[in-house]
């Protein structure tokens, strides 16, 4: 059994402007950056994080004595062309609306379908789980990336959007047999 601790990165700038940042390698702000500071989490053996400066940000403030390995398939989905852009400023848009009546399932205009997000992200899971199996691993990701991951593995199964967490939180979890339980917000 491994123990896995899933942690959606800090607030940023984009978050709290409620946009669609993917991409957009926006560091924390500093609202991010005082709650994780303020918070406790669980310790970790082993850090592994997104690319992206708000995960590495994350990782860094809360297992800074650790080193954090960086697993570029875990970044966040590509938002295509709602990149940056939040809901205020797509109402109205028919791609914004198709992509909506699709229940958030159709691929971005210009970006990155949920089909290949997710397989991205499951594959990048598996092989860290696989190269630190038996340790407890704290995953400082997106939560596209946390919701991807969880949909595909957690049992009882749910759905993607059922996954969802505010920034600075997460899930500590037991990962065995190809499957994700016990799962517990933090």
């Amino acid at each position: 059994m491994t123990r896995l601790i899933f942690i959606r990165h800090g607030k940023t700038g984009g978050n709290l402007r409620g946009a669609y940042i993917g991409r957009t390698d926006e560091p924390l702000c500093d609202e991010g950056k005082s709650e994780l500071e303020a918070k406790m989490f669980p310790e970790a053996d082993i850090v592994i994080s997104s690319p992206m400066k708000r995960c590495v940000q994350t990782a860094d403030i809360i297992y800074n004595k650790l080193p954090i390995r960086i697993y570029d398939n875990l970044r966040e989905c590509d938002f295509g062309d709602f990149e940056g852009k939040n809901y205020s400023e797509l109402n109205g848009n028919a791609d914004y609306q198709a992509w909506i009546d699709s229940g958030g399932t159709m691929q971005f205009p210009n970006g990155e379908g949920h089909t290949d997000f997710t397989d991205r992200c499951c594959r990048a899971f598996l092989q860290a789980v696989s190269e630190n199996e038996g340790k407890t691993i704290a995953f400082i990701v997106h939560g596209g990336t946390i919701m991807s991951v969880l949909e595909r593995f957690a049992e009882p199964k749910k759905g993607y959007y059922d996954y969802m967490v505010k920034n600075g939180c997460g899930f500590l979890t037991e990962f065995s047999d190809g499957s994700i339980r016990a799962i517990k917000e933090i």
